[in-house]
C-alpha cells in the first residue's frame, strides 16, 4: 500500500492541534509517568469520564514509587467502575519494576518501556513520543480510521501486519519537532472530527484536501473490521445479603474475569425463589424477607469483552448468617471508601432500591 501522502499531513495537522486541542489535564505536563497513567485509564473509556480517575489517581500516587508502594485494595478502589482491573495491577507491577530496575526512574528507550507489564506497542509508542518527543507512533483504532480514510486502505484493520505497516509508515513521516504534538494531533482528529461512531465531521478537518474516501464520499466505508465472534453468555442469580447494617461480600478466585475482586454472592442460573432460600439455608443463612429487585427474564445486563452476564438480582434480608468464611460484611461507609466493587455488581445494588438497615439506609449509585 501507497503512503506517500502521509507526508502531507504533518503542516496542517499540527496547525489545526495548536488552535484547536482540548485542554486536558495529561496534556499539561511531559512526565512519562502521568502520561502512561493516562493512556492506561483512555484505553476502551471516555476522555470525559478519565479526567476526575487521573486527577484522584494523581493525588493519591503522584509518582511511580508512590505507586509501586500502593496498598492493592487501594489501588483497586482508585480504579473502581474503570473496568479491566488487571490494568491497575500491571501499573503496580510496572511500577515496582521500575522502582527496583531503573532507581524509580521512567526508563527512556523505548524497548524497555515497551518490557513493562502492560505495555503494549501503542502505549509504549504514546509515552516515548509525547513525553519524550521520540519519532514512535502510538497506532489506536482512532488514528487507524484517519489514515484508512485518508488513503482508502480496504483492509482488515485487526492484522497485526497491517498496524505494523501503518505505524511504520507514519514514524516515516515524524517531525524533527514537536513529535509529541504530531502524535495527540493524529488521536485527537480521529476522537473529535473523523469519529468512531456516526459521520465524520469532514467540514472541519484539516486534512480534507487529501483525503480520498472524503473526495469520493466513501468515508463510512473505512476502516474495515472483520466482524468479532458472538460474546459468550451467562446467566447469573446475584444476593444483596443485608445483616444488622451490613452487606455481604466476597473475594473472587484468582483466575478468570474479575480474578481477584470483591463481588456480591452470586450462583450460576437464573432461580426460583425456594431454589435461593434452600441454597442459602445450605450455608446456615435464615432469611427474614427474600424479594427480586430486576424485575425478572433478568433484565440486568453486563458487557464485557468477549462475554455477557445477564443478572437476577435478589435481596435477602437475613435473621441468622452463620458461620460461612467465604463472606465479609461491610457497612456502607466501608463499601463506599474501601472496597473496590466491579460496575456489574454495583448494577445490582442500583436497582434494588433503598437496601442497608434492612429496608432503609442509603442507596448505592453506581458510576
Amino acid at each position: 500500500m501507497e503512503y506517500s501522502q502521509l507526508e502531507q499531513i504533518v503542516a496542517p495537522l499540527l496547525a489545526w492541534y495548536e488552535a484547536e486541542h482540548r485542554q486536558l489535564p495529561w496534556r499539561r505536563t511531559k512526565d512519562p509517568y502521568k502520561v502512561w497513567v493516562s493512556e492506561i485509564m483512555l484505553q476502551q473509556t471516555r476522555v470525559e469520564t478519565v479526567i476526575p480517575y487521573f486527577e484522584r489517581f494523581m493525588e493519591r500516587c503522584p509518582t511511580v514509587a508512590a505507586l509501586a508502594l500502593c496498598e492493592d485494595e487501594a489501588l483497586l478502589k482508585l480504579w473502581e467502575g474503570l473496568g479491566y482491573y488487571s490494568r491497575a495491577r500491571n501499573l503496580k507491577k510496572a511500577a515496582q519494576v521500575i522502582c527496583a530496575s531503573y532507581d524509580g526512574k521512567f526508563p527512556e528507550a523505548y524497548e524497555a518501556i515497551r518490557a513493562l507489564p502492560g505495555i503494549g506497542d501503542y502505549t509504549a509508542g504514546a509515552i516515548s513520543s509525547i513525553a519524550l518527543e521520540q519519532a514512535r507512533a502510538a497506532v489506536d483504532g482512532n488514528v487507524l480510521r484517519v489514515v484508512t480514510r485518508l488513503t482508502q486502505d480496504s483492509r482488515d484493520i485487526m492484522e497485526n501486519k497491517f498496524r505494523r505497516q501503518v505505524t511504520e509508515a507514519l514514524e516515516n513521516v515524524y517531525p524533527s519537532a514537536r513529535r509529541g504534538d504530531f502524535t495527540q494531533s493524529l488521536m485527537e482528529l480521529g476522537a473529535v472530527v473523523c469519529v468512531p461512531n456516526g459521520e465524520p465531521l469532514c467540514g472541519r478537518c484539516p486534512l480534507k484536501t487529501l483525503c480520498g474516501a472524503q473526495e469520493r464520499g466513501t468515508q463510512m466505508q473505512y476502516p474495515v473490521k472483520k466482524k468479532k465472534p458472538e460474546r459468550k453468555t451467562e446467566y447469573k442469580t446475584v444476593f444483596i445479603l443485608i445483616n444488622e447494617n451490613k452487606i455481604a461480600l466476597r473475594k473472587r478466585g484468582a483466575q478468570g474475569i474479575l480474578s481477584g475482586m470483591w463481588e456480591l454472592p452470586n450462583i450460576e442460573g437464573i432461580q426460583t425463589a425456594s431454589q435461593i432460600r434452600q441454597e442459602l439455608a445450605e450455608k446456615n443463612i435464615a432469611l427474614s424477607e427474600l424479594r427480586e429487585v430486576s424485575g425478572g427474564k433478568p433484565p440486568l445486563k453486563h458487557i464485557f469483552t468477549h462475554m455477557e452476564w445477564h443478572m437476577a438480582c435478589w435481596v435477602a434480608v437475613c435473621s441468622t448468617v452463620g458461620t460461612d468464611n467465604e463472606l465479609t460484611w461491610v457497612t456502607e461507609e466501608q463499601l463506599t471508601h474501601e472496597f473496590a466493587l466491579p460496575t456489574a455488581f454495583k448494577k445490582c445494588l442500583k436497582c434494588c432500591g433503598r437496601v442497608w438497615e434492612g429496608t432503609g439506609g442509603q442507596q448505592q449509585h453506581d458510576k
